[in-house]
């Protein structure tokens, strides 16, 4: 029997967060059969504090992490948007920032952290383009932010878009 990607997210010890309407933007806007997710960041932090930046404070490890929780909520939302994982046809393009250290490199390392997420959980489907970058900040503090964009079958469940 094919696990589900929902039972295959459960073996890796993780579950779907709970996904926030934010109040000035969408989530996600759905154009014919394309799904596009805002961006989302990682991690939360209070105000004042200070912001560390990865490959100084916080190791390509601690961010590759963050970039796997990202890629949970992103795997939430797509759930929320389309109704259920079947309708994925394939995850298109990921694009991940890195609040990094102006002389780090390993960017992609860091966003490896959403992209073995998706194969892990969706298979083939979950095989993307990408690009990684690092930036100098990114709102809230973040160490990263990640975006996709993910092609699915059929109709909307939903008339509007989140």
């Amino acid at each position: 029997m094919k696990s589900t990607v929902e039972e295959r997210i459960r073996s890796l010890g993780l579950e779907l967060p709970v996904v926030t309407t934010p109040s000035s933007f969408r989530s996600y806007a759905i154009s014919d059969n394309m799904l596009y997710l805002s961006g989302k960041g990682a991690p939360l932090r209070e105000e004042g504090v200070v912001v560390p930046k990865v490959g100084q404070e916080v190791t390509v490890e601690q961010a590759r992490m963050y970039a796997q929780e990202v890629g949970l909520y992103l795997l939430a939302l797509i759930k929320e948007a389309l109704g259920d994982f079947d309708r994925v046809q394939r995850v298109v393009k990921v694009f991940g920032m890195v609040n990094a250290d102006p002389n780090f490199t390993s960017h992609t390392e860091v966003i490896n952290g959403c992209s073995d997420l998706f194969v892990t959980v969706l298979g083939e489907r979950g095989e993307h383009a990408r690009s990684a970058i690092g930036v100098g900040s990114l709102p809230k503090g973040f160490a990263v932010e990640i975006e996709a964009i993910v092609e699915f079958s059929g109709s909307s469940p939903h008339h509007r878009d989140a």
